[in-house]
């Protein structure tokens, strides 16, 4: 990947909170690249570090009891972690921009959704003037598919439903053409047919302004479409990274063959039989030594309590898992129903 490709780097990132009961290690040495017009699909359970490591990229996390512990992030060439807080600021107001799951706990709701677009582009352009920064508000709307954007510059975000403050939030976000954007769960307070436009025009806005894309999901039907690789995060750690393709047909981890089993396929019946993954993740207070998934795993092997797995991987695909050992024994990998181990078998 040429350096001129690359908008942000993230190396070995852990991030930590303090608590009444101890340390919660959050983020635990997370690791990935995202090139320039790319989609990351960051995907997990509730409470595995996807936003953590998200919003540790622009300093969001609170900085009352949030700690980093290491790494290092790289973005457009410069380093996060020395950076002054004006210049995150600055970052914040020109070059990266997230949108949440919930726009209502995100506007302000005593003011109306026009004057919020036009103060974000002003403070990112000080030298716009207010009737330029509200004909590019009103743009903004209109490439987000609100229709009458000039007549809805002046609502209050009351008067939108959900789908609709969803794409205010998206086009308060783009309006100052960032060059990272980030959406944390942004459909699931929607329903199944908003989550499909939400997403359609995400992918859309990028193909227009050749933005990059983190999107955080615990569900992996909702990168299927949009993401150009997946990193697989549980317990703070990412256990599996690789293309769109790997994950869905070719997956490594059974962290992740366990995702993958408990979705529905698009065809099924009521008939079909679907299966969760059983247990609880580990205590971040306390993350166990060897690999946190090993409690859960059907596949567990005395070695996988005791040290965490190396990194075993085929091009851009890795996985962090113990049975790809060329000392372990075979499995088949259940949505494959191939040999696993990458030592013996070239997919």
């Amino acid at each position: 990947m040429g350096d001129q490709e690359k908008v942000l780097s993230v190396e070995d990132l852990r991030f930590s909170f303090s608590t009444y009961a101890g340390e919660v290690q959050a983020v635990r040495g997370v690791s990935f690249n995202l090139k320039k017009g790319k989609t990351l699909g960051l995907v997990g359970e509730s409470g595995c570090g996807k936003s953590v490591t998200a919003k540790s990229i622009v300093k969001l996390n609170p900085d009352n009891n949030g700690f980093y512990k290491g790494g290092k992030i790289t973005f457009d060439g410069k380093d996060i972690l020395s950076l002054s807080q004006k210049e995150i600021h600055r970052i914040r107001a020109e070059e990266v921009r997230m949108i949440f799951q919930d726009p209502m706990t995100s506007l302000n709701p005593t003011m109306k959704i026009g004057k919020q677009i036009t103060e974000g582009i002003r403070i990112a352009n000080p030298n716009i003037n207010k009737k330029e920064a509200k004909q590019t508000a009103i743009e903004s709307l209109k490439n987000m598919g609100i229709s009458n954007p000039e007549k809805r510059f002046n609502y209050y975000p009351h008067q939108f439903s959900g789908g609709m403050r969803q794409r205010v939030m998206i086009a308060l976000a783009m309006s100052v053409n960032p060059k990272l954007l980030i959406a944390d769960e942004p459909t699931t307070a929607l329903d199944v047919t908003l989550q499909a436009q939400i997403l359609e025009l995400i992918k859309k806005i990028q193909l227009k302004f050749n933005t990059a894309i983190i999107m955080i999901t615990h569900d992996l039907g909702v990168v299927a479409n949009i993401a150009d690789e997946i990193a697989v995060m549980y317990a703070g750690k990412i256990m599996e990274f690789g293309d769109n393709r790997d994950i869905f047909y070719n997956p490594f981890h059974p962290y992740t063959w366990g995702i993958l089993q408990s979705i529905p396929p698009i065809d099924a019946d009521c008939s079909v039989k679907l299966t969760p993954i059983p247990g609880t993740p580990p205590d971040l207070f306390n993350p166990p030594k060897g690999c946190p998934f090993a409690a859960r795993c059907p596949y567990a092997m005395k070695i996988c309590r005791l040290q965490y797995p190396e990194e075993f991987k085929i091009d851009n695909h890795k996985v962090n898992c113990w049975l790809y050992h060329e000392l372990s024994s075979a499995v088949k990998n259940p949505i494959t129903k191939k040999e696993v181990c990458l030592c013996r078998t070239k997919f």
